[in-house]
């Protein structure tokens, strides 16, 4: 146990030493936070809305006063006729036009005594499928408080029924609509992987290139203990990084802990310990360092951006990647802090997830324990 200490002083001393590399894992996940929360959001704000045929009645300013209020829109005026749509849309000086009908206020009024709605066209940009579906739905809520719908959505099937229905939405866990509440996890899954993985495997396969890995074979010292030392300082720097990120999330970003911290913290260090094992395992295929990076920032990164939730609903995507997505790390982890921070669920509903995280652990110990030679070939 003391030579094992001592190993574990070095390895701290050595990482301690390297100012650069410190001060990027100590600032990756501060600058992760703020982009993902802050500058990477899935809302769509000040969209650019002209309108078109508005005449001086009230109903029609009232309506386009109430739009222009609304912080998702802005109007940036009238157009006469399709060719400045065409036009504006162009130059994208636009990304949606509402068109009211002729007698706009004297339909509103017949179809609101026989408790029908009003349908107004809306054109709009739709190079972006995700953006023109908010946009619809954004308008949408604010025109059916007026008597109005924008005509072909599916809010105007329903009032176009016999009654007006209006809908109550009650939205949980995450009322604000905040992006950051979905994307907090997944950035902690990505520096766990980012930090343990690359820079654990990095790390030993550095040792055997500089051939210290070499005498440290051949010493009385055991193999599993120098894997052990080299771990130990992730690890812990993981586990800064942990404190640094919940601290963010809650102060800055105002994320509340809906579950106990205890469990974040539990599903986080088997995360992590998973992390870990994997950067050992890559260290045992990989001959040198450029392959190192290239087998973690490729065939890690990119799924855990990809395939593990973080961004992309899996079950939005097809059938084979879902059932590839299932071997992702970050998928269970993500699922799992997502269900505890934002739910605020315990241990009986995450347990599939954290058992599906040891399973892996266990099974990269074994092959990474087994490909571990006790001396170079």
């Amino acid at each position: 146990m003391k030579y094992l200490l001592a190993f574990i002083q070095k390895e701290i001393w050595h990482i301690l030493r390297d100012k650069q590399s410190m001060l990027i894992l100590l600032l990756m996940p501060v600058i992760q936070m703020i982009l993902f929360g802050f500058a990477i959001t899935t809302e769509v704000k000040t969209t650019k809305l002209a309108v078109m045929h508005a005449n001086q009645s009230n109903a029609c300013a009232s309506l386009v006063a109430k739009v222009s209020g609304n912080p998702y829109f802005d109007v940036i005026g009238t157009v006469a006729n399709m060719d400045d749509v065409e036009r504006l849309f162009r130059r994208n000086e636009a990304k949606a036009v509402l068109v009211f009908p002729d007698q706009y206020d004297r339909l509103l009024e017949q179809n609101k005594a026989q408790d029908k709605s009003t349908p107004l066209q809306l054109i709009v940009d739709a190079a972006d499928p995700n953006e023109t579906t908010l946009v619809i739905n954004y308008l949408n809520s604010i025109l059916i408080s007026e008597g109005s719908v924008v005509a072909g959505s599916e809010q105007a099937f329903i009032h176009n029924e016999n009654a007006l229905v209006l809908p109550e939405i009650r939205m949980l866990y995450n009322p604000q609509m905040e992006s950051a509440y979905l994307f907090v996890p997944g950035v902690m899954g990505l520096i766990f992987l980012l930090v343990c993985s690359l820079m654990t495997s990095v790390s030993i396969v550095k040792e055997k290139e500089m051939g210290t890995m070499e005498v440290l074979l051949v010493s009385p010292f055991k193999p599993v203990y120098i894997v052990i030392s080299k771990v130990v300082p992730y690890f812990l720097l993981s586990m800064i990084n942990l404190s640094t990120i919940l601290l963010l999330a809650y102060f800055v970003l105002g994320i509340p802990y809906g579950g106990h911290l205890g469990l974040i913290f539990l599903s986080s260090i088997i995360y992590i310990l998973l992390s870990l094992s994997l950067g050992v395992l890559i260290s045992t295929v990989a001959p040198n360092q450029q392959v190192a990076m290239v087998i973690s920032l490729m065939g890690l990164m990119l799924p855990t951006i990809l395939l593990s939730g973080l961004i992309f609903p899996i079950q939005n995507m097809p059938m084979p990647l879902q059932i590839i997505s299932n071997i992702v790390p970050a998928r269970w982890y993500i699922a799992s802090i997502r269900s505890v921070m934002i739910k605020g669920l315990d241990i009986v509903f995450i347990w599939q997830e954290l058992l599906v995280m040891m399973g892996m652990l266990l099974l990269f110990v074994l092959v990474s324990v087994k490909r571990f030679k006790t001396r170079l070939e």
